[in-house]
């Protein structure tokens, strides 16, 4: 009589088992995915399906002072409009009649390509159009209460169209693709001007500093690349403008 070992019979059958325990739990799981596909319309349960995103828009309350669309995907209206604009990165500024006790506009990080509609924001104070497709300064005639414009990098070639900003503080526009600084003597009240930035950008004549001569409040000024290059870089900016305190990252000392 031959001896078998139980044990070694046992974990076979034990792994019989568990294989038809584990086939039947599929075949059941299977079967009761094709029903949820009947009844769902016959759609086929092997197919993945995206989930749809919730879209919602963003209303603008009317007295608003400050708003902020950041690298947003929205819907831009003004409260109470019956038809808000679809959810998408924001390519362009629109519907701002509303708004017209603003001061504070912050759409960096978008895809917008000009500036426009923007008149109706008379009491705007600061505007930030920082890393989106600008080509031109354009559309700001009417801004005449402006104190800061930020318009880093974009793919702006001419400073242009800043005549009428007479509060003007702070200008700040680089990088982008500047080759000379120009047209800054236009504005009316250059002495209020701060702070001038225009670092890598491409900018290579020291003569372009005078159109910054007649703002004698002028704290700061961020040229660098490729001015910076000159080691009389310092020397040469603080001679062209007395009045800078601040040369790039550090304070000029006397």
């Amino acid at each position: 009589m031959m001896e078998v070992d139980r044990r070694v019979e046992s974990e076979e059958s034990a792994e019989e088992e568990g294989k038809k325990y584990t086939s039947g739990t599929v075949a059941d799981l299977s079967e009761q995915s094709l029903k949820d596909g009947v009844e769902r319309g016959g759609e086929d349960p092997e197919e993945e399906h995206e989930l749809a995103v919730e879209m919602e828009t963003i209303s603008l309350d009317r007295d608003a002072e400050d708003v902020d669309l950041n690298h947003y995907r929205i819907g831009l209206s003004a409260e109470e409009s019956e038809d808000p604009l679809p959810l998408s990165e924001l390519k362009c500024t629109e519907d701002l009649e509303e708004l017209r006790s603003l001061r504070e506009l912050d759409l960096y990080d978008n895809q917008i390509k000009k500036m426009e509609n923007l008149e109706v924001l008379t009491e705007l104070e600061i505007l930030d159009i920082s890393f989106n497709l600008l080509r031109n300064i354009e559309g700001i005639d009417q801004l005449t209460q402006l104190k800061k414009l930020f318009l880093v990098n974009n793919k702006i070639s001419k400073i242009e169209n800043i005549r009428n900003l007479h509060q003007l503080q702070m200008l700040e526009l680089g990088p982008n693709r500047f080759r000379a600084i120009e047209n800054i003597d236009t504005l009316t009240n250059l002495e209020k001007l701060q702070e001038f930035w225009m670092n890598d950008s491409l900018l290579e004549c020291w003569s372009d500093l005078d159109e910054l001569k007649g703002a004698r409040s002028l704290g700061t000024v961020y040229l660098e690349r490729p001015l910076q290059k000159d080691p009389q870089y310092r020397r040469k900016v603080t001679l062209a403008l007395p009045s800078a305190q601040q040369i790039t990252a550090s304070f000029v000392r006397f």
